[in-house]
């Protein structure tokens, strides 16, 4: 039995496990979903898990969110400020974090901040092609956040198995469909969400301009300059432009580029 096959077994088993330091920033993920929470208590519930307040904070006093140049200096404005969806989208951002986050190899460390940097770049660009195309921006990004939770997942059983990538059969498609599809549901991830990462596990040209949350994610993670070490070779995914098209997205990046560089900054931590 490879790899895979084993790690699919324990998945299967329901034996879906996050790390013990990213388990408190889950519950508070989980906690952020009900549609009918209160303010205040959104703002408790963050409160709990101290890594995520000061990202919330800092993300609502970036140059991306404070356009009025007023600071907000608690996480409640914090949160009136950005908006729960979004919010939503940072506590899973520190769930990903933290799962990869007490790696004592250095190998695998070093594999978590290159997948960690590719997927803040992603979910950033993501945030902001949404706004250009009519599509919804905080779903982009929390799209582009949990886009490479397999690889998150499977890093942070690497102090347990150091020979994870060694027969090559996590580093799939097959992988990425099997795995990623079961931490997604442990996560409680919305079903338009998950239609949008299987569209990065499909192979095929990419569509320019995007009309769905899979087209732009797939656009995100083609332009990003920051690849991912884990991902896959996926064939025939060619973006190919005529001339307006080339010209209509170098605009976009360039208007862009000042904002991007700060939602960027302000998800890294």
């Amino acid at each position: 039995m490879n790899t895979l096959e084993n790690v699919v077994t324990e998945i299967e088993r329901e034996e879906v496990s996050f790390p013990t330091h990213a388990d408190v920033a889950f519950r508070v993920r989980l906690a952020l979903d009900d549609p009918d929470i209160p303010l205040g208590k959104a703002a408790q519930v963050i409160v709990a898990e101290p890594l995520l307040a000061a990202r919330v904070v800092a993300v609502a006093n970036s140059v991306a969110f404070n356009r009025s140049g007023i600071p907000v200096a608690d996480v409640r404005g914090a949160v009136a400020r950005l908006g729960l969806k979004f919010v939503r989208g940072l506590a899973t951002a520190v769930v990903m974090r933290q799962m990869a986050g007490s790696i004592k190899s250095p190998v695998y460390q070093g594999l978590a901040v290159r997948l960690w940097e590719h997927t803040v770049h992603v979910a950033a660009l993501s945030h902001l092609l949404a706004a250009r195309f009519g599509l919804a921006p905080d779903v982009a990004m929390f799209a582009g956040i949990v886009h490479e939770v397999s690889g998150f997942y499977l890093i942070s059983k690497s102090d347990t198995r150091n020979d994870l990538f060694a027969d090559g059969s996590l580093l799939t498609l097959d992988a990425e469909r099997r795995v990623g599809g079961a931490v997604l549901a442990a996560l409680a991830v919305p079903a338009e969400v998950v239609a949008a990462i299987k569209a990065l596990w499909e192979e095929g040209p990419l569509r320019y301009p995007p009309e769905t949350l899979g087209d732009l994610l797939r656009l995100a993670n083609q332009l990003t300059p920051i690849r991912s070490p884990l991902q896959p070779v996926v064939e025939g995914m060619e973006l190919a432009l005529d001339p307006d098209g080339e010209a209509q997205l170098a605009e976009i990046l360039d208007q862009s580029s000042e904002e991007l560089e700060a939602l960027t900054s302000a998800l890294r931590y």
